[in-house]
């Protein structure tokens, strides 16, 4: 990747994207990394479409604006792809993570992704469902992003959820938080 990774999330309020954004921030910064993570929307409630932006780098970070040309893009609820162009300003070698259980290929089709471009899926959602009892795909879709463009390992990102959730949960909703970040890391697929 190159020196500075720009992240675009896309997601809706409640779902934890804001959050997925300041634990990836914690991992990277852990990791030794300059970090930024922040928030825009607007009235917070939810079900609001929101972005959050993360900025990850080898040297320090002076600039502070909203990612306007990442080169990862993330799309937490893929019912934004219908409403918002999730692709404005991506790079022409952006990678697209989005919580779907369609195909990557259907997925490409929809975001007219360039040939340069990578689109993975996977299913957060139900992965969440599965592990944590209720639809938050802010872990699963965490563990695809890791996997996808290795800026981090698992292990270093297992932690730093045990490390963020553990502060405000139980062991059980921690635990259920650790398996839907790993198996959003391997059930992540590339089109």
């Amino acid at each position: 990747m190159a020196d500075i990774v720009e992240i675009r999330w896309h997601g809706r309020g409640g779902q934890g994207t804001v959050t997925a954004a300041k634990v990836l921030a914690d991992a990277c910064l852990s990791g030794g990394r300059h970090v930024q993570a922040f928030p825009e929307y607007g009235p917070e409630r939810a079900g609001a479409p929101l972005r959050a932006y993360n900025r990850v780098s080898s040297k320090e970070l002076r600039m502070h604006c909203p990612v306007l040309n990442p080169q990862v893009v993330s799309v937490v609820d893929a019912t934004l792809l219908d409403s918002i162009n999730v692709a404005e300003g991506a790079t022409k070698n952006a990678l697209f993570v989005v919580n779907t259980s369609k195909d990557p290929g259907e997925i490409r089709a929809k975001l007219n992704a360039g040939s340069e471009q990578k689109v993975f899926t996977v299913d957060a959602s139900k992965i969440a469902m599965e592990c944590i009892g209720r639809a938050l795909p802010n872990a699963p879709m965490l563990g695809a992003l890791c996997k996808m463009t290795g800026l981090i390992t698992l292990d270093h990102l297992l932690e730093d959820v045990r490390k963020s959730f553990g502060k405000k949960f139980s062991q059980k909703i921690i635990d259920g938080n650790l398996e839907a970040t790993r198996r959003g890391y391997e059930e992540v697929k590339e089109g």
